[in-house]
């Protein structure tokens, strides 16, 4: 996942599709699945006094511009937030420039958010 080529491979189901991302996926998935069936047997959290899971189960439209807007870049850089920090020791140049336009999108979301909901 530190290797945007490997993504873009992953992307490109109509060219050279390289299935390899699939299988850190799938284990992803797997180790998630394992921890979630562990943890929903507790009564509460070890550090808190209850869980807190979404409330709500209502798709909205900034939720689905979030995500459309986040799987763009994910594709166009081949790069995710968690494994595009971790490249930062590898890429600096990458790496760097993938945060700071990161963070910039941040900045921007919250102040378009601002503007569709004026507190």
């Amino acid at each position: 996942m530190l290797d945007p080529s490997k993504v873009a491979g992953f992307l490109d189901i109509f060219g050279v599709w390289d299935p390899s991302l699939a299988f850190v996926m799938g284990g992803g998935v797997m180790v998630n699945l394992i921890g979630y069936q562990m943890i929903s047997r507790r009564s509460r959290p070890v550090c808190d006094s209850r869980f807190h899971l979404p409330e709500t189960k209502t798709i909205t439209l900034p939720l689905v511009a979030g995500s459309v807007i986040f799987g763009i870049g994910w594709g166009v850089t081949g790069l995710c937030p968690g494994p595009a920090l971790a490249s930062t020791l590898i890429n600096k140049e990458t790496g760097v420039s993938f945060i700071l336009a990161v963070i910039a999108g941040l900045v921007v979301g919250k102040i378009m958010l601002k503007q569709i909901r004026p507190a």
